[in-house]
């Protein structure tokens, strides 16, 4: 990634080619985070045939467009504003969890096109089918399995900084809220607090119920 408008919309630094597939290697290992590349669809007679892609084949260096994250952090909302949780309050929030949405496509050709669109909702799709064992894995890493209440995402966020109108135009079009307002870093966070009213709306019903799972072979 050395494209220097993409590293200063992403606050990223430039890798090679290999530096990202060891980063995608390390953070695939890492129990807080998940991390996928964007590439080009299968054609379209493939789709509803195909049960496992092969790896040097679908996600070759030509075939990427981008790539999409998502990381789990505790939540430490505080619905009253004040600052001073009762304990009860304390012990569920230690169980809640916020999830961050992290997009970036890399292809300038593929930009405005509704591919950064597509890629949430289909990351928003996959962490509500499976954010079950999303957070299962994420606390057995944490050493806190069978500790407290059952882990709960409570909401979704993401950082945007403040110039980039297109990510704010993406993530409110998917629903998301600005929350507060800019901070030290130039960056805005927007939220979404309801993952199930997501899914599940008109809007995006269509493109859930074409959601598929493959497995990936190596």
């Amino acid at each position: 990634m050395s494209d220097p408008e993409i590293q200063e919309a992403t606050a990223s630094e430039p890798l090679t080619l290999e530096e990202e597939y060891e980063n995608q290697q390390s953070w695939r290992t890492s129990h807080d985070k998940l991390t996928f590349i964007i590439c080009h669809p299968l054609p379209v007679s493939s789709r509803t045939k195909t049960e496992t892609v092969q790896a040097g084949d679908v996600d070759t260096p030509e075939r990427m467009i981008g790539d999409i994250n998502f990381f789990i952090y505790p939540s430490d909302d505080d619905d009253n504003g004040d600052g001073d949780n009762d304990g009860a309050t304390r012990i569920a929030n230690e169980a809640s969890y916020v999830g961050e949405v992290d997009v970036m496509i890399a292809s300038k050709e593929h930009r405005g096109k509704g591919v950064g669109h597509a890629a949430v909702t289909t990351l928003l799709t996959y962490v509500h089918r499976n954010r079950a064992r999303i957070l299962a894995e994420h606390v057995n890493g944490e050493g806190k399995a069978g500790k407290g209440n059952a882990p709960e995402l409570k909401g979704l966020m993401v950082k945007i900084k403040e110039g980039n109108s297109a990510s704010i135009a993406l993530f409110r079009r998917l629903g998301f809220v600005q929350k507060g307002e800019v901070n030290y870093f130039g960056e805005i966070q927007m939220v979404l607090r309801d993952l199930e009213e997501f899914v599940t709306s008109s809007a995006r019903e269509m493109a859930v119920l074409e959601y598929r799972e493959v497995a990936y072979s190596r």
